[in-house]
């Protein structure tokens, strides 16, 4: 190609670059990647011209936007939380309704499996657990288990495993998604015949009190992995305009900042299971002011928000 078209093709772009004010710092990456391959290929062909000169000084000034201080790394941080994270939600929300989806009709399978047979339930949670709980409802604290372990230790299990339950459901999707959506239905069966035994037993209500104070949040954070799964393994079956591998790469890092966003939820939770769940007896108002509010929270922030986000930027641009 010759430079003079070379140049006519890309100048607009180069322009506005060059003119525009510092962006998102993912946006800025990716002109700085723009930028260094047209440099590169300048530099093959017109390695002594203005053009390679422009570019070469272009590339400096967006590497510099990209590394320019480390004020900008806790500004980042921020923004994560503030806007990356809600508007990934609201790109990624039919493989968040998807997941959803998959797991209400998991809990319901569950449910109606322990209705119909009496076994499934100590197939699924086990006989140790079962009797345990038998043991405890007959002595007028079917509760107890959440008694039984120091609250510091209990927090610390919980929120570990709860972490790596989030992490495994999400590696998963690579398995084109149905690794993601075998872990939702496991863990959707596992509530779904769990929250029917208590039922059962006349506890369906109590129950709700009291394991939802935490259940809330870890299950909505445990659906919220299984759709970063999805993410990731629709990148993989749907590449659309990306080559497989780039669309794969963006897949993997929408799902892993999910599953990173989780984390603060996760652990959240786990305080309430550890500390506040095992006060079986606590008020009525205030059981039912933790679950709601945790599920407010929880429409709020990867629901509602983001589409504020969304009409915000939309209407400064």
């Amino acid at each position: 190609m010759r430079e003079a078209l070379f140049v006519k093709q890309n100048s607009k772009k180069w322009q506005h670059y060059d003119s525009m004010q510092p962006a998102n710092p993912d946006e800025v990456a990716n002109q700085f990647i723009e930028i260094t391959n047209d440099l590169a290929y300048s530099k093959t062909f017109y390695p002594n011209s203005k053009t390679t000169a422009y570019l070469n000084g272009l590339a400096s000034k967006l590497h510099q936007s990209v590394y320019k201080n480390k004020k900008e790394k806790s500004n980042r941080f921020i923004h994560f939380w503030k806007t990356e994270l809600p508007l990934i939600f609201l790109q990624h929300r039919k493989q968040v309704f998807y997941a959803l989806a998959f797991f209400l009709v998991s809990c319901a399978i569950g449910a109606l499996s322990a209705k119909y047979d009496d076994t499934f339930v100590r197939l699924i949670m086990g006989d140790g657990y079962v009797n345990m709980t038998n043991e405890n409802i007959a002595k007028g604290d079917p509760f107890g288990v959440y008694k039984q372990s120091n609250e510091f230790m209990m927090f610390m299990q919980i929120g570990v495993n709860n972490i790596y339950v989030a992490l495994y459901t999400f590696v998963l999707g690579i398995i084109f998604s149905f690794g993601s959506i075998v872990s939702l239905f496991r863990n959707g069966v596992m509530l779904g015949s769990f929250q029917y035994f208590f039922f059962s037993k006349g506890l369906g209500f109590q129950s709700v009190l009291v394991i939802w104070i935490h259940g809330t949040l870890e299950i909505s954070a445990i659906v919220l992995a299984g759709a970063a799964g999805l993410i990731l393994g629709n990148s993989l079956l749907f590449p659309k305009t990306y080559t497989r591998m780039a669309s794969v790469l963006k897949g993997a890092k929408d799902g892993l900042k999910i599953v990173i966003g989780l984390i603060p939820i996760f652990i959240v939770a786990a305080f309430f299971e550890s500390f506040v769940t095992r006060h079986t007896e606590m008020p009525l108002w205030l059981s039912m002011f933790i679950l709601l509010s945790s599920a407010a929270f929880i429409i709020w922030y990867v629901f509602i928000y983001p589409i504020k986000i969304y009409n915000k930027q939309a209407t400064l641009n």
